[in-house]
């Protein structure tokens, strides 16, 4: 008789989960609304971590199969203010000719993200102008707007369909840059239908040309809501050039305050 009561009780909280996590999406006779919807769903699964830190591992491969890597590290800091962008802080380790190396971010939505960049060598911090996000961060395939933190507002949206993508089913989005300055023309966004988390995404440049596609794999869940790809990869398609991203010891609600992402931070990273 316990165990009967016991597993009841379990399916009765199994069922409170699902309720809570599932959602009602517009209609598909409505791309522009559903597409937004499934952005805004993907944004609201991720509120709450605060802070997070973590490693990464950047792997390097140009068009003739010669592999390059470098460490780093990134703090993040999530904006009370949920009109506006969270922070971002990412740390060069190695090589040593790079190292302490760093890129300050705060993200906005439709006003430029301000950005700066400290390179131990000039001992200075310099501003990133925003006229030049588009630019290959540090010799790697991702841009400085790449760094950026993805903000639901920065984008119009429009859903194209459904479709498999592995074991699972994705959403398939088009997303638009609102924002000046974007080095894209659009993107196109598979985000899986079960917990809302990208898979793979194709950025098209200013010619309305497919020139990268980023796939990210080896999700992990944390304090059992947050999600984390452990592995983004992008391929250039015009330079035959690729990056990989491997994260590691991810960590949340850390204390990390403004502080903590100062533009004098910056020159303390090391």
């Amino acid at each position: 008789m316990k165990a009967a009561l016991y597993w009841l009780i379990l399916f009765n909280l199994w069922i409170l989960s699902s309720l809570a996590n599932s959602i009602e999406l517009p209609s598909a006779s409505e791309p522009s609304a559903l597409g937004a919807a499934i952005a805004k769903e993907t944004d609201r699964r991720n509120l709450g971590f605060t802070d997070t830190k973590s490693h990464m591992e950047m792997i390097l491969t140009n068009q003739n199969g010669d592999v390059s890597s470098r460490r780093l590290r990134m703090n993040t800091l999530e904006n009370k203010n949920i009109e506006d962008g969270d922070w971002n802080l990412i740390v060069f380790d190695e090589p040593r000719d790079i190292k302490g190396a760093a890129l300050l971010t705060y993200a906005h939505i439709l006003d430029p993200d301000d950005q700066w960049f400290f390179l131990p060598a000039l001992k200075r911090v310099k501003r990133i102008s925003s006229t030049n996000k588009s630019g290959p961060f540090m010799g790697s395939e991702f841009a400085f707007e790449d760094f950026s933190s993805q903000e639901v507002g920065k984008y119009s949206y429009t859903w194209f369909r459904d479709e498999p993508c592995g074991d699972r089913t994705c959403h398939v989005v088009q997303r638009k840059p609102l924002y000046k300055y974007s080095g894209y023309t659009r993107m196109v966004a598979w985000t899986e239908t079960t917990d809302y988390q990208l898979v793979k995404v194709d950025f098209y440049d200013r010619k309305n040309e497919l020139l990268k596609t980023l796939t990210l794999s080896e999700y992990r869940l944390y304090l059992e809501k947050y999600w984390r790809a452990h592995d983004l990869y992008m391929v250039n398609h015009v330079s035959n050039k690729t990056t990989r991203l491997k994260w590691t010891d991810y960590e949340f609600q850390t204390g990390l305050t403004e502080k903590d992402f100062s533009q004098n931070s910056l020159k303390r990273t090391r």
